[in-house]
């Protein structure tokens, strides 16, 4: 009996423990995704926000309106672009990034590390503010470096067709100093031993980080990938600051999207909606990456 008592004691302080951070979980994050789920199945809009006798119940018809409008299609193709292409840069330039300052013939590598963070904790608008200055169709550096080498300059933020990699470039320097802290760390804890054994067997460079480090940092490399899928499929404030959406709505992504309908247009029930479709989105690839991991051992 006083076991059982001791386990009840012990069940009702690991309950105290945890109960602070299930409340918060459940204010800030439960009742708010289930309150927006209701919402998107409403025709909640600015007439409604003034009167709630004119919020109607409509169900799934802001779902179905969203996959008849083209430019919701249009900020998904977008956003599709957006990931296939700046998820594998930024976390090859992480990893990149992480093998030179793990190297032990790289002096400086606290100096470095600073250098390759500083612009994942610098103000997000103010840098893509300078970055606007820095892709300039006629004042830009990068324009003035293309010209010293006899190209035309390229109208990077004004052209559709160079938009989406104009603002990869900002996001993948912005971000992948992130990363690279995650993979450093990772890689300080592969042992040494197994890199001299593989050396000593006459393996290069690539044969060492294919058959040694690579196995060793897989589960870390899926972490990160799955982080940065969610993250390049939520860009939002890039596009918003350096094109406004534009050039011909090139570069207006989900999130985006979401934005306008709920607070340009006050179509608060169609932005849930998409808000859901975006967390589908994100889930389905993610189980997908999941799937993919196992099958190649990744993970247990």
């Amino acid at each position: 009996m006083s076991g059982l008592s001791l386990t009840r004691r012990q069940e009702r302080a690991g309950w105290a423990f945890v109960a602070p951070a299930l409340i918060a979980i459940a204010l800030f994050f439960a009742i708010p995704v289930i309150a927006a789920l209701l919402l998107s199945l409403t025709d909640f809009d600015i007439y409604a926000l003034a009167d709630l006798d004119n919020l109607r119940f409509i169900g799934l018809q802001n779902y179905e309106a969203l996959l008849g409008n083209p430019l919701f299609w249009g900020a998904l193709r977008n956003t599709a672009l957006f990931a296939l292409i700046g998820v594998p840069l930024s976390v090859g330039a992480s990893l990149l990034a992480a093998l030179a300052l793990n190297a032990r013939t790289v002096k400086w590598r606290p100096v470095w590390r600073v250098v390759f963070f500083a612009p994942f904790v610098t103000t997000l608008v103010a840098t893509a503010v300078l970055w606007n200055y820095l892709l300039h169709s006629r004042y830009g550096v990068i324009n003035w470096a293309i010209g010293s080498i006899g190209l035309p300059p390229v109208n990077w933020l004004g052209d559709p067709a160079t938009s989406i990699p104009a603002i990869l470039m900002f996001v993948v320097w912005k971000s992948f100093g992130y990363n690279m802290l995650i993979f450093l760390a990772v890689l300080q804890t592969v042992p040494d031993d197994l890199h001299e054994a593989a050396r000593i067997d006459g393996a290069g460079a690539w044969t060492r980080f294919r058959h040694v480090t690579l196995p060793a940092i897989a589960p870390t490399f899926l972490l990160v990938s799955i982080i940065s899928v969610a993250s390049f499929f939520q860009l939002f404030a890039e596009p918003y600051v350096m094109t406004q959406g534009g050039p011909a709505q090139s570069t207006v992504t989900v999130l985006y999207f979401m934005y306008e309908e709920g607070f340009k247009w006050w179509n608060l029930g169609s932005a849930s909606a998409v808000a859901f479709i975006l967390f589908l989105i994100i889930l389905a690839v993610t189980l997908v990456q999941l799937a993919v991991a196992k099958r190649l051992g990744a993970y247990e």
